[in-house]
């Protein structure tokens, strides 16, 4: 009998037999889909191959999994002979948490001289402030109470829909409409908590995806109010304490320019709405960190762990449920509410299921219940695709592969180290036997 190399985990042939199929399926799919082409010759249809390019393609598919799968057989054999099994990442992620005040401090002046820079950077920041505040309404449902949700983009949807409803047809200012918006949002998040009570795990995801569809289509077919598929426009800009950013102002009024004897200009506008969304956004990550550290954060994180275990202590599932929705889906109702201020136009197509998809792998991939990591990941999942733009043809098909590489190797997130809510520090293990000792009589 022939023999064979092994490892812990896998053999050489298993890799190649692997491979071999991985191979033969891209070759299956490819023939059709790539390697014929029907065209249009003279008004008749005819087909070219492109067999040449289905080959190369079936080669290097066939090498660069036997290359994954003999990394993979490698790190796993680095991670047996080690003594630190976590590698290099963890000791990264553990550094990063343990000292997340001074990088955090470090990462805000950051932001706020980033103004200074032109203004494509600091639109690029704008949208990823949005997606920071989104994962981190998020990461409290899913990261902290361990509840899935994958229509998480409704509660944002409602937050922007309530700006330019009462914007447009009522006049209420953007100061007036954002604790509206939250509001609205939350009340839609228990709505949305009732129903799901009793739920767990595969079933919640299909129900709360449900829910962000039935929102959507709500948005899309009651024309009469949301304008369906035309949305709605001329939502009012945020103004600086009713100094609105225009060339002129109406009779009696005064702009922010004149106000401040400066010359008109649209950069005013751009970074004033950067400044706004940094303040929501410290708000957001300030109001959930303390929240944390309350009971009702700890009963959060209890949930995620063992639901039974709650009861058994007398914690109440559902009240800690539908907290956890309510203040989610208000910070997803406040980040809509800029969201509409800041576009002007709103319409259903900005809250399908790929907004939803965006932000749970913010949070998925940044490791959740980690604040600092939907910070990293929100950088991550924006502004790399905004730096491949010349690969534009092959920006989803980089993203999905380099999804797929954190989720094998780094399948807790990219800083699944968490600081705990509550430290025992040294001595605390030997308070019960004092106070027993100082109540024996």
């Amino acid at each position: 009998m022939a023999s064979e190399i092994r490892t812990d985990r896998i053999s050489i042939p298993a890799l190649a037999r692997e491979a071999i199929f991985t191979a033969a399926v891209v070759l299956a799919l490819a023939v059709p889909l790539i390697g014929i082409q029907i065209i249009d010759v003279g008004g008749g249809i005819s087909y070219v191959t492109h067999f040449d390019r289905v080959a190369y393609g079936t080669v290097a598919v066939f090498l660069g999994r036997l290359a994954l799968g003999s990394f993979i057989r490698l790190h796993q054999q680095r991670r047996i002979r080690t003594d630190d099994p976590a590698g290099w990442m963890t000791r990264l992620g553990t550094i990063i948490s343990t000292h997340a005040k001074p990088i955090g401090i470090a990462g805000i002046c950051l932001a706020i001289l980033l103004p200074f820079s032109n203004n494509y950077y600091v639109d690029l920041g704008t949208t990823v402030l949005i997606y920071i505040m989104l994962g981190w309404g998020l990461n409290v449902v899913v990261g902290l109470a361990g509840l899935l949700d994958l229509g998480y983009v409704a509660f944002y949807g409602v937050g922007a829909y309530t700006v330019g409803l009462l914007a447009t047809n009522f006049g209420f200012s953007f100061w007036t409409c954002v604790p509206l918006a939250g509001l609205f949002a939350a009340t839609f998040g228990i709505v949305l908590g009732f129903p799901v009570l009793r739920l767990r795990g595969d079933y919640l995801a299909i129900v709360t995806l449900g829910f962000g569809e039935i929102i959507r289509i709500v948005l899309l077919n009651w024309a009469s109010v949301t304008g369906g598929p035309n949305g709605i426009g001329g939502i009012p800009r945020p103004s600086f304490f009713g100094l609105p950013f225009a060339r002129t102002a109406p009779p009696g009024q005064m702009t922010f320019a004149q106000f401040f004897h400066l010359d008109y200009s649209p950069e005013h506008r751009i970074v004033f709405q950067y400044y706004l969304i940094l303040a929501l956004a410290l708000i957001t990550n300030l109001f959930i960190s303390r929240l944390r550290k309350l009971p009702i954060g700890r009963a959060w994180e209890a949930l995620r762990e063992d639901e039974v275990a709650c009861r058994a202590v007398g914690i109440n599932p559902t009240s800690i449920k539908l907290s956890a929705f309510a203040i989610g889906a208000m910070f997803a109702g406040i980040a809509g509410s800029f969201f509409a201020a800041r576009q002007g136009f709103i319409s259903p197509e900005s809250f399908n299921f790929t907004e939803s998809a965006t932000i749970l792998a913010i949070v998925v991939l940044g490791g959740m219940g980690s604040q600092m990591g939907v910070v990293l990941a929100a950088l991550v999942m924006v502004v790399l695709p905004e730096l491949g733009r010349s690969f534009a043809e092959y920006r989803m098909l980089l993203f999905g592969a380099a999804m797929i590489g954190i989720m094998l190797w780094r399948p807790g997130g990219l800083l699944r180290h968490r600081i705990p809510s509550i430290r025992l520090h040294r001595g605390t293990a030997e308070l019960p036997g004092k106070i027993a000792e100082e109540a024996a009589p």
